[in-house]
């Protein structure tokens, strides 16, 4: 069977399974549409957790990056994974005793302030929006290369799949399927990787065949080879960075603070039983992770070898059947400049006659390495799993935003439970079709879109979580503040930066050398003094306030005194 073929019956297979527990898992209260009822396992959780975090970019995109940016590429498996244990550490335990479905509702009670509130669910819509629309780019790049449709129809199909399992069934119907999720996504990443580890090294697991010597050259480094390939066509080295060391921090560091903001990674602690569970899933969920994240560096490197040995000056007419079809989707682009029918491939932009998207690599590694259709097809269905498991996410956290913390704390406190369900389907159906028109017309490939969506995360949310649960002495004022102006900042850099809004920039204009990626980092340090600032020009919080700060520090039961005295 072709390629095509094996991808509608696994495709087809894996949505018949989202759909079918979406059906099982109806949500019949808010309890359930916001947090599964609170009564998922901590392996569950922890499954569910990680198919949440692992958006497209982390399948799809991160090893594509690494590829192609070596050593620099680095900063994102630094940033997201250690953005997850300060997640897991420092705030999903203390949130999760809190007892609040949402992160506005966390910070509307614990900054006494509806005002306070609505500016978070400003960050919380911004930050998703930005996040989903790299998620729904992924969904369209897998469609378009494997259901060979253009890239808007795969956003359109990616989005009807994913109304009808998040609008129905809420988180509790999102947190069975991204079980399942998890399960697709990380068998279609793994097991590619470990065939492809045994044809170049001989080993079968693809860390260590990471580091080890080639099988057809004894004696040379994996490693070593794709340095001498890199150097031959004038790029950097593959194990050499080119960026600078502070902007390396500031990306890393502003996608540390990202992950441990992001609102609908935070909500995922509160769909289980106890505090505890929320710490025990946190654990899960990290090995879950660590599994896929320890294996993309490989992934990466067994790709950029294996296509630099298949394209660099070849005959164009001697192309593979995988690259022609990817032709088809523009994602590749040959252009034959001095007209001698072979692929000239170089870091020379003048001499360079191949632009290949990075978001392509490891759906196209299969294929470049000549692995059987099946194991081709069941890459896509774990890329489409990747990105429709974080969307969903997404597409609840905005529901719940507009549902949860505007209508039922603020304009329509006397709405009914039946009416505030209707009212977040209602959210996500408006979420999702604006999701669409961000994936059909995205700001820049998937990764890079992503981490702008953390960079705003850390310029907004971080410091006012982290503050609200370790500084009783913070205040609505200070909290308000901060958000406006963090986020404000970050807004700013991206719009002078990223889009040239204010005029056409380089890298040379960047404030002390830092990229739009890494100025989240300086937006929420700018935040943290505000806030600091502000709350202490103002006034303190009240004693109960103070209290209950404290006393979510604590397991129950503990240093009762603290509390009271």
């Amino acid at each position: 069977m072709d390629v095509q073929l094996w991808t509608y019956i696994i495709v087809g297979l894996s949505f018949a399974l989202y759909i079918g527990i979406a059906i099982w898992s109806k949500a019949a209260s808010t309890k359930e549409f916001y947090v599964a009822g609170t009564g998922v396992s901590s392996i569950a959780n922890g499954m569910a957790t990680a198919a949440d975090w692992m958006s497209a970019a982390s399948f799809i995109s991160m090893a594509g990056m690494i590829s192609f940016a070596g050593y620099d590429g680095s900063v994102f498996l630094m940033g997201w994974t250690g953005g997850y244990v300060l997640l897991a550490l420092l705030l999903a335990p203390y949130l999760r005793k809190f007892g609040k479905f949402t992160v506005p509702d966390f910070i509307g009670e614990r900054y006494y302030s509806n005002a306070a509130r609505t500016v978070a669910v400003i960050c919380a819509l911004f930050v998703s929006f930005t996040y989903v629309a790299g998620q729904m780019r992924g969904v369209g790049i897998v469609f378009s290369r494997f259901l060979e449709v253009d890239i808007n129809t795969g956003v359109i199909i990616g989005m009807f799949i994913v109304l009808f399992y998040a609008v129905l069934g809420g988180m509790k119907g999102i947190t069975y399927t991204q079980v399942a999720q998890y399960i697709i996504l990380i068998f279609a990443y793994m097991l590619p990787a470990i065939f492809i580890s045994i044809q170049l090294t001989g080993n079968p697991i693809p860390q260590l065949g990471f580091g080890s010597t080639l099988s057809n050259e004894p004696g040379v480094y994996l490693l070593d080879k794709l340095d001498g390939l890199n150097r031959e066509l004038g790029f950097a080295e593959y194990t050499t960075g080119s960026k600078p060391l502070i902007d390396v921090f500031a990306i890393t560091f502003a996608l540390m603070v990202g992950t441990a903001g992001l609102p609908h990674v935070i909500v995922r602690f509160f769909t289980v039983p106890k505090v505890r569970d929320a710490r025990s899933s946190a654990g899960y969920a990290l090995f879950f992770i660590a599994i896929l994240y320890t294996t993309a560096p490989a992934v990466a490197a067994f790709a950029r070898t294996n296509l630099i040995q298949t394209v660099n000056n070849q005959p164009y007419t001697n192309m593979p059947e995988w690259f022609k079809k990817w032709e088809t989707t523009k994602l590749i682009v040959f252009e034959d400049k001095n007209n001698d029918g072979r692929i000239q491939y170089v870091s020379d932009k003048e001499k360079n006659e191949l632009k290949i998207d990075n978001d392509i690599m490891v759906l196209a590694n299969p294929e470049i390495a000549k692995l059987p259709n099946w194991v081709v097809a069941l890459v896509a269905a774990g890329g489409l799993a990747a990105a429709l498991s974080t969307a969903a996410g997404l597409l609840l956290v905005i529901s719940s935003a507009i549902s949860h913390d505007l209508l039922k704390k603020q304009f329509m406190p006397n709405i009914t439970e039946k009416q505030e369900l209707l009212a977040a389907r209602i959210a996500s159906i408006v979420a999702v079709v604006i999701a669409a028109y961000f994936g059909i017309n995205p700001p820049g490939f998937v990764a890079a879109v992503v981490a702008l969506a953390f960079g705003l995360a850390a310029s907004s949310f971080f410091p006012a979580i982290v503050l609200g649960i370790f500084y009783k002495r913070m205040n609505k004022e200070g909290a308000i503040a901060g958000m406006i102006s963090g986020l404000g900042l970050m807004i700013y850099y991206i719009l002078t930066f990223k889009f040239n809004l204010f005029g056409q920039t380089t890298p040379k204009d960047w404030w002390f050398g830092i990229s739009p990626e890494g100025f989240g980092t300086v937006a929420m340090c700018f935040n943290v003094v505000v806030s600091l600032v502000v709350s202490a020009l103002t006034p303190p919080p009240p004693a109960r306030v103070q209290q209950l700060t404290e006393s979510i520090r604590y397991p129950k039961g503990a240093k009762a005194a603290v509390v009271h005295h």
